[in-house]
């Protein structure tokens, strides 16, 4: 799926770079930075859930290890975008799909001429599976890790993730505050995620490449009360991330040389928004059931479960 859709974009790539106007070539670009933008801004989205369960972090020497599902919901409107909004004067042309969009290519006009957009792959969700563990330090302290070495998943040649994440009591600096019966921190998390499609198959010469990075940063205030064997959470923070879409290389198309990394080397920078959660933790024993909603440009439900002793 990855390389035939590599393939399309070549393909437009290609359309484009017959001239040589670097202006025709931003607002190309800026044409597939939007086809692509739902999968950047969605995984990065996906990447900064998970990181808590409970306001309260463990006690000095507890740690729990856990398993969790970040389920990406795209709304409808980031299924579609406006080539006359972004395309300038070369450019024109109504609602097209983006990447997750409706499995239906529609065409713009580009100096005259009728081109082919890239279809959508009728995308309604994108899921983020994470892997990570904690631990209690001093001064009510825990900090979480995230790690995934690099390895091959199905047809992605190479992924690896890694993650810091630190929640600290704020009780404890308030006077009173330890006899409150509800719980009160503020975490912080980074994630860092790679990966890497070989395309020696899709129209190139050597060992090129697609690659995909993401940097996910998140801040939040959490608030949770213990109530026998459950749990419930709430916070407010904010995310911000930056990623990069890249496609390395010379392709031959036809009679045509083509070097798209000028074009097809998005950035999406600075990627900010304020986001809400609400959740529950359920714990038997020292199994803990975890499962929250957060309300965000992307929606994102997380379902995840672990062992963990406080």
């Amino acid at each position: 799926m990855f390389k035939k859709r590599t393939l399309i974009i070549l393909l437009f790539c290609s359309t484009l770079t017959y001239s040589q106007s670097s202006t025709d070539i931003y607002y190309g670009k800026n044409i597939l930075k939007e086809y692509i933008r739902p999968i950047a801004d969605g995984f990065s989205t996906g990447l900064n859930n998970g990181w808590y369960n409970t306001a309260k972090p463990h006690k000095f020497g507890g740690f729990d290890i856990t398993i969790s599902g970040n389920i990406v919901l795209i709304p409808e409107s980031y299924k579609t975008f406006s080539i006359s909004e972004i395309g300038g004067n070369s450019f024109s042309g109504g609602e097209t799909p983006t990447i997750v969009g409706e499995k239906e290519s529609s065409e713009i006009i580009y100096n005259g001429n009728n081109v082919k957009m890239p279809s959508g792959l009728n995308i309604p969700l994108i899921p983020v599976p994470i892997v990570q563990a904690g631990i209690g330090l001093i001064k009510d302290t825990e900090i979480s890790i995230r790690y995934l070495p690099k390895i091959n998943v199905g047809k992605v040649d190479q992924i690896n993730l890694y993650g810091l994440s630190v929640k600290h009591d704020l009780l404890q600096w308030i006077p009173g505050g330890k006899i409150l019966p509800f719980s009160f921190s503020v975490q912080g998390g980074y994630t860092k995620f790679n990966s890497t499609v070989a395309l020696e198959n899709v129209l190139a010469n050597s060992d090129n490449e697609l690659t995909f990075d993401v940097e996910a940063m998140t801040v939040n205030v959490i608030l949770s009360k213990k109530i026998l064997m459950f749990t419930p959470y709430a916070s407010i923070g904010y995310n911000s991330s930056k990623s990069s879409f890249k496609i390395d290389g010379n392709y031959a198309i036809g009679a045509l040389e083509l070097n798209v990394e000028e074009l097809a080397n998005i950035e999406y920078e600075s990627n900010t928004e304020i986001r809400a959660n609400l959740g529950f933790r359920f714990n038997i024993a020292i199994l803990a059931i975890q499962a929250n909603y957060t309300i965000s440009k992307y929606p994102v439900a997380t379902l995840g479960a672990g062992i963990s002793f406080r």
